[in-house]
């Protein structure tokens, strides 16, 4: 990998959002040439980004040598075999002659392809005429470069003809030369709408399509269910966790309940793995219907009645949607959890078969306020969805449960000092043992401290308000470099229900070296984080050691028994089973037909790869990762001790399989040391749920035997890595024996 760490965030010269997989955003401020575009790259180990130029010519291969769209979901998509036949299976019935077909967010063309070979007369289509031709419309240029490689390795390059736009920026009689038969399109996510389908079809029947367009997909439905999971209620309801905690520190205090918050959005996850603790107080309703063949209104209202089928508390809605991907309904997709065996479709009919794990589609969840909804067996439980351009909220309209709006309108609500939280920080702020742990370590900290000068280097208003409350005679400097003003206003607003005034407590907003005039002339007594970077929570669990790489660039104003804390990190790794995360990582090859090889070290795919390539390591939450099992004993890979300035590090060990299977790859995360007892660990491992950890997935899959076993197969591994503290990167390199 290279120094930075590339983020799925995108800059267009021209363009506000992408009808590609990840977010974007516009700079119109800066003036470029049409086929130049920017990405944002950030440093780990410092947070400081840059802008990389991308250029169209093909002699700019440097982007390209490293796995630049590993983070995306391409490749899962592009490995997702049922989304691929029934696709094909659709286009096949839809495209039956030469005509005009458009694809809108085309990815690597693979859409495209099928359309131009479907056609009866293809192999005399070319891109002469609108007649027999293809219109492929991708924004993002990477993936523009990316589709030249994959239609030139498919023969398609003269029966595709690529525009480099926005759909939205495509006009007729400039940039096609009628309008487009049929529609083909795949701009969809787990919530359905959040990609911008709505606007992106209303464009396209506006502009683009003939009247009455043959469209694939050709219908949609969402659906929900009514779910009890005490899981969901801590991942938003910080009033009432913390109101079992009792340390005496108020995040949330009266009067100031939301002021940390999630946001009222659906929350993609997948529910499978929570079926066992999860109690389904509905049978699955239908939500709302959408028609791709005609034009979509941005606003849509559905009011349902749902019958609850047992006792219970409603903490969420689970959502899902089914494509019906041809007229005459005889083609799905779903994304229904594996409990809905038989996914209904819009006419009542059964939809056949579950679909494969896989991670580009999720289902939703969305939160019923605060401790949930408490519903007796066949009480009507009355519902409002609502869906706009780009999302889709629900309302429940009975007293005993405060009304939640779509995010729009409580957006208009939002008070500069609130702070928007994602779902997992939630819940750790409310969990009693993570906040215990660290109050036992700053209690005894403090105690040996009468008046101390503390810096807190990350984003965790919880320490923060932790010093101040606990000491009335310590001075807090944080840094709070994702929060900023932001978190100095919501430092003000909770200081009183926390027992101190603001003017013991400052949000340094700088980001240059801090210096002995910013305290004062005194050395720090104490140096803390969680570690916890606001913005960073698809990082690599290693990335956290920023706070390591801040700790030494204040080497300098450090007292000579300053604290630390975390004092230490310890890097764990187990051996894994993990088929279903490496199916949907694996190295492309054919996807029905056509040849995607060429997309694989982009793409950041395992196996069968060229020696002299490795798969990326890559985010994951473990648990959520379908069929997962621990085949090793966790071991110790090596520590990073923070009370030394930031250096290389390496460590080989040796680990004993303690289960047979077949070995997929290595999970690794960081166990964070508190105190110099090594008596207080906050462990980030596959079993705790509020963490990411890093996966390296295996060329080829192992078989693997518990040691003694007396079987003739692999029964340890050799694991060697190493840290390099200028990149902020990891290399894992293992043997089996």
């Amino acid at each position: 990998m290279s120094r930075y760490f590339l983020r799925n965030i995108l800059v267009f010269s021209n363009t506000t959002t992408s009808n590609t997989h990840f977010v974007t955003r516009t700079m119109s401020s800066i003036p470029t040439p049409s086929h130049r575009q920017f990405q944002l790259r950030v440093d780990p180990l410092t947070g400081n980004s840059e802008w990389v130029v991308i250029e169209e010519q093909e002699s700019q291969v440097d982007m390209f040598t490293e796995p630049l769209l590993a983070t995306t979901s391409y490749l899962d998509m592009l490995n997702d075999s049922p989304r691929n036949r029934a696709y094909c299976d659709a286009i096949n019935k839809t495209v039956t002659k030469p005509c005009h077909v458009l694809d809108i967010g085309a990815g690597t063309g693979l859409l495209s392809m099928m359309a131009a070979r479907a056609m009866s007369s293809s192999n005399d289509a070319t891109c002469s005429t609108s007649k027999g031709m293809v219109t492929a419309c991708e924004s993002y240029l990477p993936m523009v470069k990316l589709m030249r490689k994959v239609l030139r390795a498919n023969g398609m390059e003269r029966k595709v003809r690529i525009i480099n736009k926005r759909s939205d920026e495509v006009e007729v009689g400039v940039d096609i030369a009628s309008r487009a038969d049929v529609l083909v399109s795949e701009i969809l996510d787990s919530e359905f709408l959040g990609e911008g389908l709505i606007p992106t079809l209303q464009h396209a029947h506006d502009k683009l399509l003939v009247d009455n367009p043959e469209t694939v997909p050709y219908h949609a439905t969402t659906y929900g269910q009514l779910v009890e999971c005490k899981h969901f209620w801590r991942l938003h309801d910080l009033v009432n966790t913390e109101a079992n905690v009792s340390d005496g520190i108020h995040l949330v205090p009266t009067g100031f309940e939301k002021s940390l918050y999630v946001k009222p959005h659906q929350l993609a996850m997948h529910c499978d793995a929570l079926k066992e603790e999860m109690e389904l107080l509905s049978e699955p309703f239908k939500i709302f219907e959408f028609d791709f063949s005609k034009r979509p209104d941005s606003y849509g209202e559905a009011e349902l009645h749902v019958k609850a089928t047992k006792d219970g508390t409603i903490h969420a809605v689970v959502s899902w949607w089914v494509l019906q991907l041809d007229r005459e309904g005889s083609i799905f997709y779903s994304t229904a959890p594996k409990w809905i065996s038989c996914p209904s479709d819009m006419n009542g009919s059964l939809v056949p078969g579950a679909r494969e794990w896989c991670d580009h589609w999720k289902q939703c969840v969305w939160f019923t306020p605060e401790k949930g909804l408490r519903v007796c067996t066949d009480e009507a439980v009355q519902l409002r969805a609502i869906h706009t351009d780009t999302s889709i909220s629900y309302d429940f309209g009975t007293q005993s449960c405060l009304k939640e709006v779509g995010y729009q309108q409580c957006a208009a609500r939002i008070q500069k000092s609130q702070i928007a939280l994602p779902p997992e920080r939630m819940a750790i702020y409310g969990d009693n043992s993570w906040r215990c742990s660290f109050i036992k370590v700053l209690s005894n900290a403090l105690r040996k401290k009468i008046s101390s000068i503390c810096v807190v280097a990350d984003d965790s208003i919880f320490l923060t308000v932790a010093i101040a409350h606990l000491s009335d005679t310590s001075n807090v400097l944080s840094f709070l470099p994702g929060l900023r003003e932001q978190g100095a206003r919501y430092l003000e607003d909770v200081s009183v229900a926390n027992g101190y005034s603001m003017d013991r407590v400052a949000v340094l907003n700088k980001q240059s070296q801090l210096t002995l005039h910013d305290t004062h002339e005194r050395l720090v007594d104490l140096f803390i984080g969680e570690p916890f970077y606001y913005g960073g929570d698809n990082m690599l669990p290693w990335h956290n050691l920023r706070f390591w790489s801040e700790r030494t660039k204040f080497n300098s104003i450090l007292s000579e028994d300053v604290l630390i804390m975390p004092c230490k990190g310890i890097l764990r790794a187990c051996a894994m089973s993990l088929p279903d995360l490496w199916r949907s990582r694996r190295s492309l090859k054919e996807i029905v037909g056509f040849d995607h090889s060429v997309v694989n070290a982009t793409l950041g795919a395992c196996g069968d790869l060229p020696a002299s390539e490795e798969s990326p390591f890559l985010p994951f939450t473990i648990w959520q990762c379908g069929d997962v099992k621990r085949l090793s004993e966790v071991f110790t890979v090596m520590e990073f001790d923070f009370m030394k300035p930031i250096h290389p590090c390496s460590g080989t060990v040796e680990a004993k399989f303690t289960v047979s299977g077949i070995c997929h790859g290595f999970v690794l995360w960081i166990d964070w040391v508190l105190d110099a007892e090594n008596s207080v660990v906050i462990p980030t491992g596959p079993d705790q749920r509020y963490w990411k950890q890093g996966v390296k997935l295996l060329s080829v899959p192992v078989e693997v035997e518990k040691q003694g076993s007396g079987a003739d197969k692999c029964c340890l591994t050799i694991i060697s890595t190493s840290f390099d503290p200028i990149s902020g990167e990891m290399e894992l390199k293992h043997i089996f024996s």
